[in-house]
């Protein structure tokens, strides 16, 4: 069982801003040449032209830039590289919730003078409740400490 199939329906509400859910086999078809040997979606989001995709091995970011859509930047954050997350939760007003996850980003995880580290931010609607995601990625995180830290 993968980390997203763990959430159940809420993650299926409609997650990071205002990205809406696309089928696991839509994604499959359009994106499958982008995954790994024996890697699964378990999870993607479109906003307009860009795409997110949760598989069990790591987040996938597919940027479409210029007027036709043509070009695009792909960008991916390996789920065992993740080592902090922090959660914002929305207050009055217009505030949306925020999951902000710190990766480690270079190629060698133990390195004399430590790793360099990178940060992502996904915004979730105002009525998203982010705790059983905030709960999964935290439990990766702290796995991925330990880990790193024996």
């Amino acid at each position: 069982m993968g980390l997203f199939d763990k959430l159940g329906g809420s993650l299926s509400q409609g997650i990071l801003g205002n990205m809406s859910e696309v089928s696991v086999e839509e994604l499959t078809n359009e994106y499958g040449a982008y995954l790994m040997d024996d890697e699964t979606i378990q999870l993607g989001f479109r906003l307009v032209r860009d795409v997110v995709l949760f598989t069990d091995k790591r987040i996938i970011d597919f940027d479409k830039q210029g007027a036709t859509g043509q070009k695009m930047r792909v960008d991916s954050i390996n789920l065992s590289s993740i080592i902090h997350v922090s959660a914002e939760t929305s207050g009055f007003g217009m505030d949306d919730s925020e999951i902000n996850l710190s990766y480690i980003s270079s190629p060698y995880y133990k390195v004399s003078g430590g790793a360099a580290v990178a940060e992502k931010k996904f915004e979730f609607p105002k009525k998203y409740n982010i705790q059983p995601l905030y709960r999964q990625l935290q439990q990766i995180a702290y796995t991925n400490h330990e880990n790193l830290n024996k």
